[in-house]
């Protein structure tokens, strides 16, 4: 499948792509994230090429991330699975949407809701939170994490929409 078509319209589904698969599925080469994420922004469906990074209730690194040119990639984002604050807001999202990033997954909350609902990128995260985030920097790029029982690295394929989320090593094809 070419990336730039399953952003603009879904040759097929999420749950296609599991059922046509199995042999992926059993060998651990295709996982399917656990359903805890909540949908944000106009795109309910994206994919592209992961960009991972870990954080703890910080968001420096994430707005250092969508600050650069996107290309089509997909920030997946390890917030240690916090709600006490947002980790990814309004701005930051406008920011990624211009920068022409695919999507952003967030292990975490987002916050300025209707502005992120506005924008033309996809957005995952567990829930929204009106606190924002520590200012302080800290956090691992480019590292595997662990989001919804699935373990994912840097230069993984995602693919988003509303049946759920999935994880493929390459990019997939029809």
């Amino acid at each position: 499948m070419l990336e730039g078509a399953w952003n603009t319209m879904a040759l097929f589904t999420t749950a296609e792509v599991c059922d046509a698969n199995p042999q992926l599925i059993v060998s651990g080469e295709l996982r399917a994230l656990q359903p805890i994420f909540q949908i944000y922004g106009r795109r309910q469906v994206f994919s592209g090429p992961i960009v991972t990074l870990k954080v703890f209730e910080d968001n420096v690194l994430v707005r250092e991330f969508l600050e650069e040119k996107g290309n089509g990639r997909v920030l997946v984002v390890d917030g240690g699975g916090s709600l006490k604050c947002a980790i990814l807001g309004g701005n930051p999202v406008v920011q990624a949407q211009n920068n022409g990033w695919a999507g952003i997954v967030v292990n975490g909350c987002v916050r300025d809701v209707d502005e992120i609902n506005g924008c033309d990128i996809g957005v995952r995260a567990l829930a929204s939170h009106p606190m924002k985030a520590n200012k302080k920097g800290i956090g691992e790029k480019h590292v595997p994490i662990t989001i919804g029982g699935t373990r994912i690295s840097d230069g993984e394929w995602l693919y988003a929409d509303t049946d759920g989320v999935l994880v493929s090593r390459t990019e997939l094809s029809v």
